[in-house]
This record gives structure tokens, C-alpha cells and sequence, in this order.
């Protein structure tokens, strides 16, 4: 079984929440577009000005998806 790679993007500021949310929606396009598989996309809340956006995949997608939207970072899990 595939190890599955959480790939996020961090917003900060006021309007964080509401930025997290709308790159979800590209998240989504972007993996409809070139009929990636994926298993989650949603935002986690770090604090009130601290919101991030994020893909959960199975690692043989990873690099798809690294190369090509350069998430901040990335989680084993």
C-alpha cells in the first residue's frame, strides 16, 4: 500500500480563511484537469491569521503535483 503525502500551502493574514478556501478550488480543478487521483482537499486552521489549504495524495502522485502547483511543504501521512 502507498504512503500518502499531505502537500500544503500556508496563507496568513485577515482574509487567510477565506484565500485557503478559494485554493481548494483550483486544488480540485487541477486534479479533474489531468485526472490525478487524490483522497482529500481542505483547509486546517493554525490560528486565527494562519490558515492553510491542502492535498492529501498516494506518494506515486507526489511529484505531479509538486512539479507543477509548488506546494509550501509537504507531511508523510
Amino acid at each position: 500500500m502507498s504512503r500518502k503525502i499531505k502537500l500544503l500551502w500556508d496563507f496568513r493574514g485577515p482574509d487567510a480563511k477565506e484565500t485557503a478556501k478559494h485554493h481548494c478550488i483550483h486544488l480540485k480543478e487541477f486534479a479533474t484537469i489531468e485526472n490525478l487521483n487524490f483522497h482529500e482537499i481542505d483547509i486546517q486552521e493554525k490560528n486565527e491569521m494562519l490558515f492553510s489549504a491542502f492535498i492529501t495524495v498516494d506518494e506515486k502522485y507526489m511529484k505531479i503535483f509538486r512539479d507543477a502547483l509548488k506546494p509550501h511543504r509537504g507531511e508523510i501521512g
